[in-house]
């Protein structure tokens, strides 16, 4: 099969990567992906036996084992105690803005951060309103910290676990690199949205109220378990991650209470397939030798990619304009070393917060709000996202040159 039929295919997934879908057609991403690799298969650029084997499956069985570990959470009524107790804090509203937003990137280093915004956003946004203070802020304070947050750790976030688990990241030691400049990019967000809030925190109206959810502690305190024995897991022993994650999903299946197929109901199926996709479409693109072509292309513009300032802008551009995911994918090649593999999953991650449609955190909150009549417009996205994007990239940066920034100059 040609290459250009590769290039193609290739092409037209991420077109469609960039629009979220094709003109005319009912597709999303997912089925764009899923679509392109099936096209392969039946153009005969890979055979059954490559396409299956260009799909990563630790990270696969990371994702999913920590999917089931959320979904234990959430089925207690975890996430929902959560957002009502902090909702009800008797704090100012700027000090109650950097709890919500304390709790939500701390809760994304370890737990998906999509999962962590859609528990919260209802039940928070519901608690505000009941104590006559308005949800814009705080529902970006969640969304925003929710995106810094996931970068702090290898399971925050789907991108940064197939950084981790295809790079071969050491769990611990990325953490202690990645913390500095989520700590200081929460709290530089939390200035900014308190900032721009000023004057703006206090509304007067009713809001229907979200349905209730029993807490049940017992499975809570079995998924706050599980959850700390895969942490423990990660950081002290040699048993690979997707090992830990996958035995600690298979206990959370082991239950008398909660129904496999409600827990199953709570996996995201989308993001995998999403993911099974790219992975044959890239590794077609990679034996082509198109990947390549492409690179070297992009080297003859000036754009060097093995300099971290070039591979941070391209990373940050690319993952809004494709989505973090695939740029990721497209990018990991020319990420050799550990530290680059860091600026990868710092640029990719903090990217996010800049435009409503550049993480699915954000669409997330957005939705689950607008639901209770309180909506997140672009605009009053980007007002929040474009200053907190710019400081947080700027923190990341100053950080990964004081880290790193000797050895990349002896590098080039």
């Amino acid at each position: 099969m040609s290459q250009n039929f590769v290039a193609g295919v290739f092409a037209l997934v991420y077109v469609g990567m960039i629009f979220g879908g094709l003109p005319g057609l009912a597709l999303d991403r997912t089925a764009l992906a899923l679509i392109g690799a099936i096209a392969l298969l039946a153009g005969g650029a890979l055979d059954a036996r490559s396409a299956w084997a260009a799909v990563d499956m630790p990270t696969m069985s990371l994702l999913f084992g920590l999917m089931l570990v959320s979904a234990q959470l959430r089925l207690s009524g975890f996430y929902t105690l959560l957002a009502r107790r902090i909702a009800a804090a008797s704090l100012s509203p700027r000090m109650l803005l950097l709890l919500v937003m304390a709790a939500s990137a701390a809760l994304s280093a370890v737990l998906v951060n999509d999962i962590v915004a859609l528990a919260l956003t209802p039940i928070l946004a519901e608690g505000c309103i009941k104590r006559g203070l308005n949800p814009v802020p705080y529902l970006l304070g969640l969304a925003c910290a929710a995106n810094i947050g996931s970068a702090a750790t290898l399971i925050g976030n789907p991108q940064n676990m197939l950084i981790g688990q295809v790079g071969g990241l050491p769990f611990a030691a990325y953490a202690l690199d990645a913390l500095p400049p989520v700590v200081a990019g929460t709290l530089a967000a939390w200035g900014i949205i308190s900032w721009f809030s000023r004057g703006d925190w206090v509304l007067e109206r009713s809001v229907a109220p979200v349905p209730a959810q029993d807490f049940l502690p017992w499975p809570a305190l079995k998924g706050g378990l599980l959850l700390a024995a895969a942490l423990f897991g990660f950081l002290f022993t040699p048993i690979p991650r997707e090992v830990l994650a996958l035995a600690a999903g298979a206990l959370v299946l082991v239950s008398r209470r909660m129904h496999s197929r409600t827990v199953f109901a709570l996996v995201d199926w989308q993001l995998l397939l999403l993911f099974l996709g790219l992975f044959v479409v890239n590794h077609a693109l990679l034996a082509s030798g198109l990947l390549e072509r492409l690179f070297l292309a992009v080297g003859s513009t000036g754009v060097d990619l093995a300099h971290p300032a070039w591979l941070f802008a391209v990373t940050a551009l690319l993952s809004n304009v494709i989505s973090n995911v695939p740029a990721v994918m497209l990018l990991l090649p020319v990420a050799q070393t550990p530290q680059d593999r860091l600026l990868l999953a710092l640029a990719s991650t903090l990217a996010g917060n800049l435009f409503l449609l550049g993480s699915i955190a954000n669409l997330i909150v957005a939705e689950q709000a607008a639901r209770l009549g309180v909506f997140l417009t672009w605009r009053k996205h980007l007002r929040i996202g474009l200053p907190v994007t710019l400081a947080t990239f700027a923190l990341a940066a100053l950080w990964l040159w004081l880290r790193w920034g000797r050895l990349y100059v002896s590098a080039s």
